[in-house]
């Protein structure tokens, strides 16, 4: 793996991805997304590994795409060479299906400024937590473009409609403390990562198969009704019932000790 664009690092349970790109403010290439996606799946492979959090070198954590790698040289077929869609479809939403489906939760430490798809980047780890300096900005509209790899779904779900709308079409810097207040990320630090750490700490030895399949009841909900919900939640709770974890926590709380979880 290029270390130059993600660096990768295992702390016990926990991996620690950083992009790397500090003087283009961790903005996207191609060839980064290729690293990330290489990142994801060492620590998928490796079942000692529990928890994931994803940082930026430097100032920013991403700058979304690097406009640098976008054909704009006058000429025939511009248009064509200028579209943003194949990007989009081979790299960005790849990644955000990669980490949405990923093993072990994740959690964004945002260190600095988070860009169009950086943004979209950090709601789509489980938790965020970001820097006291950090802020969100929706930059799309000011290039004549949307919100993508996955920002206008997750800007709804986090914010709502009125607040989503206004930041999607101003483009408007959102501070990390009101971030906080409107409910985009979990928590602000003076030390993002130091916090996401300690977090992702205690997220590796819970039971990350529950941890896991929380995600995917809280992410679909809306998509189904209640009764439908209830369902899931049923079927979801069968399942996890015939884990180690499960089996381990009961009679942990039964024999008033602490539980032993290994995640399976």
């Amino acid at each position: 793996m290029n270390a130059t664009t993600v660096a990768y690092e295992e702390r016990g349970a926990v991996a620690l991805l950083t992009l790397n790109r500090p003087e283009a403010l961790n903005s996207f290439t191609r060839q980064m997304h290729r690293d990330l996606w290489a990142a994801l799946d060492r620590a998928e492979a490796n079942p000692a590994v529990r928890a994931m959090v994803i940082t930026g070198a430097g100032r920013g954590f991403c700058a979304g795409a690097d406009l640098a790698e976008f054909d704009f040289e006058p000429g025939p077929d511009l248009v064509q060479r200028a579209d943003p869609g194949p990007v989009i479809d081979q790299a960005f939403n790849p990644t955000v299906r990669k980490l949405q489906g990923l093993r072990m939760p994740t959690i964004a430490a945002v260190n600095g400024v988070a860009a169009g798809a950086g943004a979209s980047l950090a709601m789509t780890c489980d938790i965020a937590i970001a820097a006291t300096g950090a802020s969100f900005i929706q930059a799309f509209s000011k290039i004549g473009l949307v919100p993508d790899a996955g920002g206008s779904w997750f800007l709804v779900e986090r914010l709502g409609l009125p607040r989503a709308m206004a930041l999607a079409m101003t483009g408007d810097k959102l501070p990390a403390a009101q971030a906080k207040e409107w409910g985009l990320v979990w928590d602000v630090s003076d030390d993002a990562v130091g916090a996401a750490l300690a977090l992702a700490d205690r997220l590796a030895v819970m039971p990350t198969k529950a941890l896991v399949a929380t995600r995917a009841l809280l992410r679909d909900a809306s998509t189904r009704t209640l009764n439908q919900q209830l369902d899931v939640e049923r079927d979801t709770q069968s399942a996890l019932g015939r884990t180690h974890d499960y089996i381990e926590g009961v009679m942990a709380f039964r024999e008033k000790r602490p539980a032993k979880f290994k995640g399976e």
